[in-house]
């Protein structure tokens, strides 16, 4: 799985087990995470993406979290669909769980 550790997706795979029907594939340089059909997350080099909107990514932001992004050769491109997951959200499960279902609530909400 290039750009991110195996031992990385298996441990976010584990934590969020509860959730049951998560499934993932690769993705560009790394991992997304689905829940059936809809994507809710990615995983690039170690770093958990969850989906945002308007209303959620203010919590995101207000703990110093930054958007996906990446180089081109002329510029960064910022994705702001997707914010970073506070290591303190990855290493409390329950947290972390409540996190992803809102990501996967809004993921639905944005594929309609």
């Amino acid at each position: 799985m290039s750009g991110s550790s195996d031992g990385f997706v298996d441990y976010i795979l584990d934590c969020l087990s509860p959730l049951g029907n998560i499934s993932h594939a690769r993705l560009f340089g790394g991992i997304g995470l689905k829940d059936g059909s809809v994507q809710f997350a990615i995983i690039m080099t170690d770093t958990l993406f969850f989906v945002v909107d308007d209303s959620s990514r203010r919590k995101y932001e207000d703990l110093g979290m930054e958007c996906f992004s990446y180089n081109t050769k002329k510029k960064k491109v910022n994705i702001r669909k997707y914010y970073e997951v506070p290591v303190e959200i990855i290493e409390d499960q329950e947290a972390l769980i409540s996190w992803a279902k809102e990501s996967i609530l809004i993921a639905n909400q944005l594929k309609k």
